[in-house]
């Protein structure tokens, strides 16, 4: 990759170009993760909340950066993965399983997520996120989530391309246990 300059930067975001490509980074944290949630009861743990960059409701797995907090710009990634997980939905995984690491918009962005596999999950906490978020909970049987997604679709909110993922990676990875 050639010289990268900054086109502006805000308190979140930065626009960079490097020769004719102009793309958007985080400039408040290091990294993405997305934590694939399941319980001891085979169920899915999804969020929805309001997205104002699509000025709707959302259906999406509990997610989050590492390295926004301050002092905890070094954090590992599945320690945040455990912290966004209880901080969203106020469960907490006895088996966490890095699954990679995937691009989430390669032609915006540089971002890319690690998905991780919460499984054996208990809810010892309300969930709920931190002061600037409001997220609800939805618990879905392992069986009836991709009819319970079409759903959710079919009334208006949006599905994020993430849980589209997480749920390929379940076919791919829980079959090789179960």
């Amino acid at each position: 990759m050639g010289q990268i300059d900054s086109l502006y930067r805000g308190r979140f975001l930065e626009m960079v170009k490097t020769g004719r490509w102009e793309y958007v980074r985080r400039s408040n944290a290091r990294a993405v993760i997305c934590i694939i949630t399941l319980t001891k009861e085979n169920e899915l743990i999804f969020i929805e909340q309001f997205r104002p960059p699509v000025d709707g409701r959302v259906i999406e797995m509990p997610a989050g950066l590492v390295g926004d907090i301050a002092g905890e710009e070094d954090e590992d990634l599945e320690k945040a993965a455990r912290r966004e997980l209880w901080e969203e939905t106020g469960y907490e995984a006895e088996r966490f399983e890095n699954l990679g690491e995937y691009a989430t918009s390669a032609g915006l962005c540089d971002e890319t997520v690690t998905m991780f596999l919460a499984r054996d999950c208990n809810q010892t906490g309300a969930g709920g996120g931190d002061e600037g978020e409001s997220i609800q909970i939805h618990t879905i049987s392992l069986n009836k989530a991709a009819s319970w997604l079409e759903q959710q679709q079919k009334a208006g909110r949006l599905i994020d391309a993430r849980v589209l993922t997480g749920m390929w990676l379940l076919e791919k990875y829980l079959p090789a246990e179960e």
